[in-house]
């Protein structure tokens, strides 16, 4: 496939919300409903080398110049 006709992606990366003893990260669910509105698709987690999420990563396709979505 050439880079002409490549889809494009654009990416980004939240940090979950922590509870009071910001040990644990808190239910995000509020927060990947309201990405997944905006196009985002949760595509990875990177987490602690000793467990819990440290990052989300979302991707959706990137816009052209003109605005559209590239299909």
């Amino acid at each position: 496939m050439s880079r002409v006709s490549a889809r494009r992606w654009e990416y980004k990366t939240v940090r979950p919300s922590r509870g009071e003893t910001k040990k644990e990260a808190e239910d995000p669910e509020t927060q990947l409903n309201d990405h997944g509105e905006d196009g985002w698709e949760l595509v990875e987690t990177i987490d602690y080398t000793g467990g819990g999420t440290k990052f989300l990563v979302f991707k959706r396709p990137a816009e052209t110049v003109d605005g559209a979505s590239e299909e």
